[in-house]
């Protein structure tokens, strides 16, 4: 795995990024833009679904648009999330939260498509059911977002 991480490095879109903090800078806003749309629309649909907010509006009102802004909020980070990734492939990836963080996405995509959308979509679907996927949704992102945060503060 050392030798891919070290070639992606050592590309040019990679050294480019590197060496240019304007660059990096840009990429960086683009992805914390995107991060709070996946996290914002995260919590306004898990509040949703956990009960807390909205309540007095159906789910299937209140979730789809939270749910496309998740998308595209994914989207957006994991594009830019790659390329800020590129120039210190070897050390981010070396990097314990950074590993947190990619479980913890892993995890909350997965999460994300396999049963939070279905469950937020389904008008007849239990509510301890729409409750606990609300729930372990919100904490899923929550964490890759707390997790992104370590990274960059003891990188």
């Amino acid at each position: 795995m050392e030798p891919l991480l070290s070639w992606v490095q050592t590309t040019r879109i990679a050294t480019a990024i590197g060496g240019s903090t304007l660059l990096t800078g840009f990429l960086s806003a683009i992805h914390l833009l995107g991060l709070t749309l996946l996290v914002g629309g995260a919590l306004v649909a898990s509040l949703r679904m956990i009960g807390l907010i909205l309540t007095d509006r159906p789910l299937n009102d209140v979730t789809p648009g939270p749910v496309r802004g998740m998308s595209a909020g994914l989207v957006i980070s994991v594009g830019t999330g790659l390329l800020l990734f590129a120039p210190r492939a070897p050390a981010a990836a070396g990097n314990s939260f950074f590993q947190v963080k990619m479980l913890l996405l892993g995890a909350a995509v997965a999460f994300h498509f396999a049963v939070y959308r279905g469950v937020s979509r389904h008008v007849d679907a239990k509510p301890s059911r729409i409750k606990l996927a609300g729930g372990l949704g919100l904490m899923l992102w929550f964490g890759v977002a707390v997790a992104g945060c370590a990274f960059i503060l003891f990188e």
